[in-house]
């Protein structure tokens, strides 16, 4: 007996048109799943939005609050210095040659800044001779060594005062004695203080390992400026005690004790893993060169307040000038040397 089909089998199929409305009818819960995630995710966004914003905000007024404290942009100043530092550490590392290239760029915007506040001030200053005169001595720094490079420091002082008495002569006008003089005096001091400061790490640069010893003295003073920075900022609100209140109001003593940790810290861990010298050597480079930092600071804050003005210039923005840059390193330069000269004899295996 045959067996009587499934109602499945059996059963109609549904119309074409049932089965449209069927599926318009469940259509909207799909389409509604669809828009509550794309509500959710909009709703995700915009408080990722407010809270960016809100930490922008923060983080806007913070730094307004410092530069109103140290009169410095600390955004901008930051990446300037993260990419200059890249710059000088990939070249002493690679190709030392290149950052006396480096160097010298460096020289010759300082002195076209340094010369270009003198003449604001009154003073006459031969730009070009003393941009010859500068390249003379950083080349003697790096190729001739140190004995001969004294010869090109007396040629190139003698050089500048000769050009300087020549134009006033060619001149021909009434300057004072005294302007006359002054200008002359000038004409030595911005040669001795870019060029031949800069010429001394040229010398350094040249020796046997100079290469670290020129990047570590620059990492001291960098750290060390650093160091006094964040100090500052901590514990020196208000200018508490102010440490040359006439040359630098906002330069405190708490400040300055967060450069000497900082510095004494720092050459330790060089002289360790990078100069090869014993510990308590690092202690003396760090002191030594903080020394150094400190002094040419206040002397350039001491020549802007006499030129009556805050920055030799704005190339660098965050930082100023060039030079501005270059205050506490110059002397530094001298300084790295003779401790170059007097530690790397006691350099351990």
């Amino acid at each position: 007996m045959p067996e009587a089909p499934d109602a499945d089998e059996t059963a109609p199929a549904a119309p074409p048109l049932r089965r449209r409305a069927d599926a318009v009818r469940r259509a909207p819960a799909s389409g509604e799943s669809v828009t509550a995630i794309e509500s959710q995710l909009r709703s995700m966004r915009s408080d990722a939005e407010q809270h960016i914003a809100q930490a922008r905000a923060e983080f806007d007024q913070a730094n307004e609050r410092i530069k109103q404290r140290t009169g410095r942009d600390l955004i901008v100043a930051i990446l300037i210095g993260v990419a200059i530092g890249v710059v000088v550490v990939a070249s002493l590392i690679f190709v030392k040659s290149l950052f006396a290239l480096f160097a010298l760029g460096a020289m010759v915007l300082a002195v076209f800044e340094f010369s270009r506040a003198l003449q604001v001030s009154g003073r006459r200053v031969d730009v070009g001779p003393q941009l010859a005169a500068g390249v003379l001595l950083l080349a003697s720094g790096f190729l001739a060594g140190l004995w001969l490079h004294w010869v090109a420091t007396l040629v190139a002082v003698a050089f500048v005062i000769v050009w300087r008495l020549t134009a006033q002569l060619l001149a021909a006008d009434e300057r004072s004695h005294n302007d006359v003089l002054a200008d002359v005096f000038v004409a030595v001091f911005v040669q001795l203080y870019v060029p031949f400061l800069t010429s001394m790490a040229m010398i350094l640069l040249a020796q046997d390992r100079g290469e670290w010893w020129v990047l570590s003295f620059l990492v001291l003073a960098v750290v060390a400026d650093t160091g006094a920075y964040v100090s500052g900022l901590t514990f020196g609100r208000g200018g508490r005690h102010p440490m040359a209140p006439r040359i630098s109001p906002k330069k405190t003593w708490e400040g300055f004790a967060g450069a000497c940790v900082a510095a004494l810290v720092a050459g330790v861990l060089l002289a360790i893993f990078m100069l090869q010298v014993p510990w308590w050597a690092g202690l003396i480079f760090g002191a030594v060169v903080l020394a150094t930092a400190t002094v040419g600071d206040l002397g350039e804050s001491m020549l802007k307040r006499d030129l009556g003005i805050k920055d030799m210039s704005s190339w660098l923005p965050g930082h100023g000038g060039v030079l501005d840059r270059l205050d506490s390193i110059l002397p530094s330069a001298t300084a790295a040397l003779a401790m170059y000269y007097v530690l790397s004899p006691l350099g351990v295996a």
